[in-house]
């Protein structure tokens, strides 16, 4: 288990992206990178790239998929990484072909696509159950709100904009729009691996680590 290997994981919003991303990481001694954690650190670290990366952050306007690729190589550059998983990066056509040109030039490759599957019905299901502290922000799951709950540390629960049930919809259709290329895109390169993401975690943790041992 200790060769290079470079995935990146898609899957709507409430597909459990960030929650795999991490289990599958301490699993299979990988990196867990996320474009905005990266930026972050880019401009803390002062560099050329932090700056740039920090002019665009500041203005409130997308940084360019060129610059958001440059930055995940550079910190994997930067700390010998070798065996990472992209977590919902690349977003669109246009960032996975800057990233696979940046990897080539860079002697890398991309060795798998994880689509973490979930019914829209369940995908609804589960954001319109979340509900989050205001003081920690630890999320809790509420089918039927709350209930006058509060957070383990006593903060009031509430529930984010984007996560109340008339909006949710709307999101994963824009998820649908812009993801559904992608998809097709690595589906071609024969690296898509489909996993279903219906279950608990740990159920699902083994798909996907079945998956990626027989890369």
């Amino acid at each position: 288990m200790c060769k290079d290997l470079m995935v990146v994981f898609l899957g709507a919003p409430g597909a459990g992206k960030g929650t795999q991303s991490d289990v599958i990481a301490d699993k299979m001694s990988m990196a867990h990178l996320s474009s905005g954690d990266l930026f972050r650190k880019a401009v803390a670290r002062g560099d050329e790239l932090g700056k740039i990366v920090e002019s665009y952050m500041k203005s409130g306007a997308l940084v360019p998929d060129e610059i958001t690729t440059k930055t995940v190589l550079t910190h994997m550059n930067n700390e010998g990484i070798r065996r990472a998983i992209l977590d919902g990066f690349p977003r669109t056509i246009s960032q996975a072909e800057s990233l696979d040109k940046a990897l080539e030039a860079d002697g890398r490759k991309l060795d798998a696509v994880i689509l973490i599957d979930v019914p829209d019905e369940e995908l609804i299901r589960r954001l319109a159950s979340r509900w989050v502290c205001r003081e920690c922000q630890t999320p809790y799951n509420y089918p039927d709100g709350p209930q006058g709950a509060r957070c383990k540390c006593g903060g009031e629960l509430f529930q984010r904009a984007d996560d109340k049930r008339e909006t949710v919809a709307n999101r994963l259709d824009v998820y649908q729009k812009n993801t559904a290329p992608l998809i097709e895109y690595y589906e071609k390169q024969g690296k898509l691996i489909r996993v279903s993401g219906v279950g608990d975690i740990t159920e699902i943790s083994h798909r996907i680590t079945d998956a990626l041992v027989e890369l």
